[in-house]
């Protein structure tokens, strides 16, 4: 009897320790100016938030930056809950998760579109934009009909001069003849909330010729895919599959997989696996790609697919290399 309630008390003790284990794990992620329901970047992050809270059970606790001195205070904020695993959204978060993580060793961090920080207690991820512009940058050579592209981008820095870099090579490998018409929305985090500007440069370039227009500017983007299709063009949308929001209209959009990247550090940090580190996602990772549903099933051609995937078979075993503008702020083609 007393060899039976040892081991029945140790079964006890084992089951209560998983439990007060599992709950320990409480997951938080601080989404950037736009907020969790821009259409884009930050809402396909909550996409893969929500995945992983219905495949756990887990909830996450969430805070939607409205101005930039609000990033460290969220993480922090979310420390004193008793968060043990915070995600950043946006390059913007670098600095403060980098204050933030050194001063709690012992909770874990994750940043999505920064590899340049080096913490023991931090995980990166970046994306190889450039290389998912490339193959949508065949589409809108191939859809195009005047000759003459767009691209609009969001704030204009480093990272979206890749997007706009990488859409500009696709372009002139598909028609070297092409035209690719390029405006930035702002220089102020401003710039990827603003709709009515995002309108107002796509219809420029329409006036300009152009007949398909690529947006890489978050919530901004918005107003691009709306004008095109207004306008009786085509748009190109971005992060998420943003086919949806004109059908007919919206050629593809490229894809950045951050719901991946969400759900994999949640998970991770959940079963015990977090590691720190960078984790770069391009078109041999699954990273990046370009969207088909029924939305655009009848405007993006078979050959235009067919052109894209050869293009992306080239870039995966290293036949065709996509120049990264963030190397050296430059772009080879105009």
């Amino acid at each position: 009897m007393k060899k039976t309630m040892t081991v029945l008390m140790a079964g006890a003790f084992t089951a209560a320790a998983s439990i007060a284990m599992a709950g320990e794990f409480k997951p938080a992620v601080i989404y950037d100016l736009g907020g969790k329901f821009d259409k884009s970047f930050n809402q396909t992050v909550s996409e893969g938030i929500m995945k992983f809270t219905k495949d756990t059970g887990v909830d996450v606790m969430e805070f939607e930056v409205t101005n930039e001195a609000q990033r460290e205070q969220a993480m922090n904020r979310m420390i004193q809950r008793g968060a043990t695993t915070v995600l950043g959204i946006g390059f913007g978060q670098a600095d403060a998760i980098a204050k933030v993580s050194g001063e709690h060793p012992d909770v874990q961090f994750a940043i999505i579109d920064v590899n340049w920080l080096d913490a023991p207690n931090l995980r990166q991820y970046a994306f190889k934009e450039h290389e998912g512009s490339y193959l949508v940058g065949i589409a809108a050579a191939m859809a195009s009909k005047s000759g003459t592209v767009g691209f609009v981008g969001g704030m204009d820095i480093p990272l979206i001069r890749a997007f706009e870099c990488g859409y500009k090579q696709g372009v002139k490998s598909a028609n070297g003849d092409a035209t690719v018409l390029a405006n930035m929305t702002g220089t102020t985090p401003a710039a990827w909330n603003d709709p009515a500007k995002g309108a107002e440069l796509t219809q420029g370039q329409i006036d300009r010729g152009a007949d398909v227009v690529y947006q890489a500017a978050g919530g901004t983007g918005v107003g691009v895919i709306q004008a095109a299709a207004d306008a009786g063009k085509m748009s190109i949308g971005v992060d998420a599959n943003q086919n949806y929001m004109a059908p007919g209209s919206v050629l593809t959009s490229m894809l950045k997989r951050v719901d991946v990247a969400a759900y994999e550090v949640m998970m991770d940090a959940k079963n015990g696996k977090f590691t720190a580190g960078v984790h770069n996602l391009g078109l041999a990772e699954g990273g990046v790609g370009y969207a088909v549903d029924d939305n655009n099933k009848d405007i993006l051609t078979a050959e235009m697919q067919a052109a894209m995937d050869a293009a992306k078979a080239k870039i995966v075993a290293g036949e065709i290399t996509v120049h990264d503008y963030r190397s050296d702020n430059t772009c080879p083609v105009k």
